[in-house]
């Protein structure tokens, strides 16, 4: 399958059906760190077996979930996931393997980038000798118990571009796919450090905030950028948290009442992206079931589509499958039907271009058998 090969409506042949495979803190793979390289080898080809198996067209596999790489990067070190031990070489290269055997089984496989998450922790000792982050301190910020990249420096926004884009040079991916973190989910009685950065670079605009979301901005339209001259046919895509705004924060938001919005509160202007074509695909996370007056999966599919009518960026669902069958999570989840509405319901939006599920884990314990009524049910 080649890049750009899904699209059109979710039951239709060249749909998306995609699954994340999660590498942090190793959430879907490896099982566990220091395995060998042939037990974490065989271990990926089981999740890709599985994504075959249950009808799914691409994988997107997370190469760089804390500031590290899972493959030889010459920017950044091997990931603490493999072996354990961030920098130590596990012996093979886990994303040139997964391009190579998901094609071999008609896969897409989209390259998964954290841009500015370091360490879930604030210990810059415990990050490998060499990291960036511990030859350039000034890059990186504490917040909320965790390090990040600083996105208001232009030079952390130019390195990570460059140590994310060695991947799309080195390997035949289909696409680079982002998730929701850009600004960090904010913490109660926490401000974000940059009032330094903002004294440099903010002149011009009205708030830290919208400097903050002009950040953003430039990242995403200069990565689409450089993707294009990289290599020709690698999609963009980006997969935000499901809310832009509520709709009492701006008319033009959803009706909803989610604590948090993308735009607002993680300073990225989703809609934005969409509407100057900066991304080929979104992938809203709309981890919310039918009804839930907080916010309402319904009215989101419905607002999405409305945000990408008539700009050609295609249009993916992100599905919450690792709800399914949770006795923590809403009745509606304990339904194994319910994942099969949410098609259903997105399948009266032309828009709508498949679904993509979290995660791979979930796709292979298929759990009240939701993910098998998603199958048999569309497809």
């Amino acid at each position: 399958m080649t890049a750009g090969a899904v699209g059109g409506t979710g039951a239709g042949e060249r749909a998306m059906r995609g699954m994340w495979l999660a590498t942090v803190a190793n959430r879907d793979w490896p099982s566990k760190k220091g395995l060998s390289a042939a037990r974490q080898r065989a271990e990926l080809l089981v999740h890709l077996d599985r994504a075959v198996e249950m009808r799914l067209s691409a994988v997107i596999f997370q190469v760089r979930p804390t500031a590290d790489a899972l493959w030889p990067s010459p920017y950044e070190p091997w990931a603490e996931c493999l072996t354990g031990r961030q920098g130590e070489d596990p012996g093979w290269d886990p994303l040139g393997t997964a391009v190579e055997e998901a094609h071999r089984r008609g896969l897409e496989l989209h390259a998964w980038f954290n841009p500015y998450r370091v360490a879930n922790h604030t210990d810059p000792t415990r990050l490998a000798a060499t990291h960036p982050a511990r030859l350039h301190p000034g890059w990186v910020v504490p917040y909320g118990g965790k390090l990040y990249y600083h996105p208001g420096l232009p030079e952390v926004r130019r390195f990570v571009q460059d140590a994310m884009l060695d991947a799309v040079r080195r390997y035949a991916v289909d696409a680079v796919h982002w998730d929701d973190y850009f600004y960090p989910y904010p913490v109660a009685g926490e401000v974000f450090p940059d009032a330094d950065a903002f004294a440099r670079y903010g002149s011009g605009f009205a708030s830290v905030g919208d400097w903050r979301r002009h950040t953003t901005d430039v990242l995403v339209k200069e990565m689409g950028e450089r993707i294009r001259g990289v290599r020709a046919g690698v999609r963009f895509g980006v997969s935000p948290f499901g809310v832009w705004r509520n709709a009492a924060a701006d008319p033009e938001g959803s009706a909803t009442r989610a604590g948090v919005g993308t735009y607002d509160d993680l300073y990225a202007d989703t809609r934005k992206w969409v509407r100057e074509g900066w991304v080929d695909y979104v992938c809203p996370q709309l981890y919310w079931h039918v009804g839930y007056e907080v916010a309402d999966y319904a009215e989101l599919v419905r607002w999405w589509a409305g945000a990408v009518r008539g700009t050609g960026v295609a249009l993916y669902v992100g599905e919450a499958l690792y709800k399914a069958g949770d006795p923590a999570q809403f009745a509606p989840w304990q339904d194994p039907a319910e994942l099969s509405r949410h098609l259903t319901l997105a399948g009266a939006y032309p828009e709508v271009g498949g679904h993509v599920f979290f995660s791979a884990r979930e796709v292979g314990a298929d759990r009240v058998g939701a993910m098998g009524r998603v199958v048999a049910d569309h497809y």
